[in-house]
């Protein structure tokens, strides 16, 4: 049963193949006919690499930092921007007459887009967390081209754009990175200046009540309030010394107004009363000495007021006139009297003064230690503005010394460049068409096609071609079958049939190669066309 099953499939098969094998021939014969015509008439393609590496920076980056962080990807897609311009891609055009065929058939704008097509670049290295045992990137450079000598050099030549663009962006980069710091720099430089100078006037204002000055203030103003008592003592002593002897000298000269009977016997030698305050004076500047410097003010008016007292004559040293009467009131002991209360009167007048200039002193300096918080409130606001304008200058200024080093490096060639590695070398083969894949793989499509177009067209045309499949579809039994009756007629018409249609099936496949011919001749059908075979073929 299954062997009469296989035998009625393929008898099916070939009932089939004998109707439908001049349509299915047909179609094998075009589709293999147009990738054959493909494959014939497409140009040798050649291509050139040239390989390019990213070397590192050769001097450490622990001791010149590279201002230029981008990345190798970014810094890239700037260059390959730059590099497949329309100038240079039409230098490159007309320096090694690359597309001549072409542009004779075609406007410029077209070959340069074509031409960008032909440029693959490729990179074969990741720059994705470099450090330092990140190994270093490499990329390459790929053209294709009709002529191999003339893509060698087109390829090389567009290697050298990459290198000589990279080291123009990496100095362009790091000279503006060094010009805008530099910039910066003036400018916060001036703004720090005024800072300083708006200190320095606030300090000169206020000098005397800066919050460093606090504690020599209170030294001062502890000072002077000693020598305000100290003054106001010997003011006292002084005041009280100038009431005896004022009383003194209104007994004297008591004793001696008219109309008295008193009589009073005065010391032929009196008591000279500069030894007694001498001696006084003399204590006071012992214990000063004791408690001070040389260079006190009390000191130094106690030595000077000794000096006074003992420059004086004393009352035994006063010559006596011969005619004086000791009980004259011109005697000496009167007269050095009234000297002494002159010197107490000076004196209390320069107490006097002193006091109201340490009363003064002491206001002053008390001003002084009550405006240090609010000057230490402006100061602080000062020093803020100040350090945040120093501190930034600093950076700056750190930075901008490395920007500078980073120029240098940059312009000296000694940070990451790129290196020609292998550069790209005449081709000997051709690298596309692969004209034999081409040709079997029309042949393949060529028979799947022809078998798809033929079980379509018995599928939308269906029809009984044998009594046995007109019985299968219908119970009515079959009396008779009549084979075709083929007469002349229809053998005359029959082959005129074959031969219309064998001319119209050469026509097809010259029509089939000439289309094929024109369409490779376009440039923008020929580069759809190797893309489309590229995508296959992979």
């Amino acid at each position: 049963m299954q062997a009469a099953q296989q035998g009625g499939g393929i008898d099916a098969a070939l009932d089939v193949w004998r109707r439908r094998k001049w349509l299915a021939i047909f179609i094998f014969a075009a589709v293999f006919t147009a990738m054959t015509s493909v494959a014939v008439f497409l140009p040798d393609v050649y291509e050139s690499t040239a390989t390019i590496l990213v070397e590192r920076q050769q001097v450490p980056e622990a001791f010149v930092q590279a201002t230029v962080t981008s990345g190798i990807d970014l810094r890239l897609q700037t260059i390959t921007q730059q590099v497949l311009s329309r100038s240079r891609l039409e230098g490159l055009i007309n320096r090694f007459g690359l597309y001549a065929d072409v542009l004779q058939r075609v406007s410029l704008e077209e070959v340069i887009e074509t031409m960008r097509k032909d440029i693959v670049l490729e990179q074969k290295g990741k720059q994705q967390n470099r450090g330092k045992d990140d190994p270093t990137v490499a990329f390459t450079i790929s053209y294709r081209g009709r002529s191999p000598q003339q893509v060698a050099q087109a390829t090389n030549t567009i290697a050298s754009f990459y290198i000589d663009e990279n080291l123009k962006v990496r100095e362009q980069q790091a000279a503006g990175t060094a010009e805008f710091l530099g910039a910066q720099l003036t400018e916060v430089k001036q703004k720090l200046e005024e800072q300083e100078k708006r200190l320095s006037q606030f300090k000169e204002r206020y000098m005397g009540e800066l919050p460093e000055q606090l504690s020599a203030n209170l030294a001062v103003l502890e000072r002077l309030n000693a020598q305000l008592r100290l003054s106001s003592e010997k003011l006292a002593r002084s005041t009280e010394q100038r009431t005896v002897l004022a009383q003194q000298l209104a007994e004297l000269e008591g004793l001696k107004a008219p109309g008295k009977t008193r009589t009073t016997v005065l010391p032929d030698s009196p008591p000279d009363p500069n030894v007694s305050r001498l001696e006084k004076l003399q204590q006071d500047l012992a214990s000063l000495r004791a408690r001070f410097h040389e260079n006190y003010p009390d000191i130094i008016w106690l030595k000077s007021v000794i000096a006074a007292l003992e420059s004086q004559p004393t009352a035994t040293d006063s010559p006596k006139k011969p005619n004086q009467d000791p009980e004259s009131p011109l005697n000496p002991y009167v007269q050095q009297l009234k000297k002494e209360f002159g010197t107490l009167d000076a004196e209390i007048k320069a107490l006097r003064t002193e006091e109201q200039n340490l009363l003064s002193s002491i206001h002053l300096y008390q001003q002084r230690v009550e405006g240090t918080p609010r000057r230490d409130q402006e100061l602080q606001l000062l020093l803020r503005d100040y350090d945040t304008a120093k501190s930034r200058y600093q950076s700056l200024l750190k930075r901008d010394e490395e920007a500078k080093l980073a120029e240098n490096l940059e312009q000296r060639q000694k940070g990451e460049q790129f290196r020609l590695l292998e550069p790209a070398l005449p081709g000997k083969k051709p690298v596309e068409p692969k004209r034999s894949k081409l040709i079997l793989m029309g042949l393949f499509v060529g028979f799947g096609l022809a078998g798809g177009i033929v079980i379509l067209t018995e599928q939308l045309h269906p029809s009984f071609h044998t009594a046995s499949a007109l019985g299968a579809f219908t119970q009515a039994p079959v009396l008779v079958s009549l084979p075709r009756i083929v007469t002349r007629t229809d053998t005359r018409r029959r082959r005129w049939w074959f031969r219309l249609a064998a001319l119209s099936a050469v026509l097809s496949l010259g029509l089939i190669v000439g289309s094929s011919y024109v369409a490779i001749k376009k440039p923008a059908q020929l580069a759809a066309l190797y893309a489309q075979l590229r995508s296959l073929q992979k």
